[in-house]
């Protein structure tokens, strides 16, 4: 039997090489067939995943409730100490210097990436803005977001923190950011699917072992991670419960 294995398309591009030598390090340590299956969109992947053509995924935290509650998929892992939070940024210039200042009509960009978007609308909510009053404007890739803020062809960027951190000084120095997400729980997940629910344990070993091995660090390193840690049902559970009463 081959799995497939997907990442939620909102990995970094220079993380590429890093998942198909995981992928290839995994194959070998539980001694499976797994090709990666990557997609360049979340509907794309969706798609897959309605077809069921997908049995290993490293979701991003808004797809997990789909994938856990109509899929029957289930914990294996996390990445230590990477929580999901989100930056609201607008140009340096702007005259905006709080949320509170902005008003309907703004133009918001942002990427695909459903759960920083999520975030995102909701530290905008202090201003009264929601989806219906302001225009929404997805870009494909974050550099492009700060690209339209420092052009003035959006008003308002969402941003995942470790993408607005991770932005060259110049481009930084040209945004500011309003308000920064503290929520600390919300996560990608590694979540297996019905065909590999057998897995989950030899999966959980192997991954929490990583940091451990200095060649399977040096993976970890690559992938911008400092170790893995077991995830439990109540955990995906616990998160996907708090996201639904962020966005009642």
């Amino acid at each position: 039997m081959t799995f497939n294995l997907t990442i939620s398309p909102d990995f970094s591009p220079e993380k590429l090489a890093g998942w198909h030598i995981f992928n290839t390090w995994l194959q070998r340590k539980l001694d499976i067939a797994c090709h990666l299956d990557l997609h360049n969109s979340f509907e794309a992947q969706r798609q897959a995943i309605a077809a069921d053509r997908i049995d290993l995924i490293y979701a991003n935290p808004y797809d997990a409730a789909m994938l856990v509650r109509e899929k029957g998929f289930v914990a294996v892992a996390h990445p230590k100490a990477l929580p999901d939070e989100a930056v609201v940024a607008v140009a340096a210039n702007s005259a905006c210097q709080m949320v509170e200042d902005l008003k309907p009509g703004i133009k918001v960009a942002s990427s695909g990436d459903p759960d920083v978007r999520m975030m995102g609308m909701i530290m905008l909510e202090p201003a009264d803005l929601d989806a219906g009053n302001i225009v929404a404007e997805t870009c494909s890739s974050y550099v492009l977001v700060a690209k339209q803020l420092m052009n003035g062809t959006a008003d308002v960027g969402i941003f995942p923190a470790r993408a607005y951190d991770g932005l060259s000084s110049m481009v930084r120095n040209s945004l500011r950011p309003l308000v920064r997400s503290e929520i600390s729980v919300i996560r990608h997940m590694l979540l297996a699917g019905p065909r590999a629910a057998d897995l989950v344990g030899r999966l959980q070993t192997a991954l929490t072992g990583m940091a451990d091995q200095e060649k399977e660090a040096a993976i970890l390193k690559d992938l911008g991670f400092a170790g893995w840690e077991a995830s439990s049902q109540e955990d995906v559970e616990f998160m996907i419960d708090l996201m639904d009463t962020l966005t009642a």
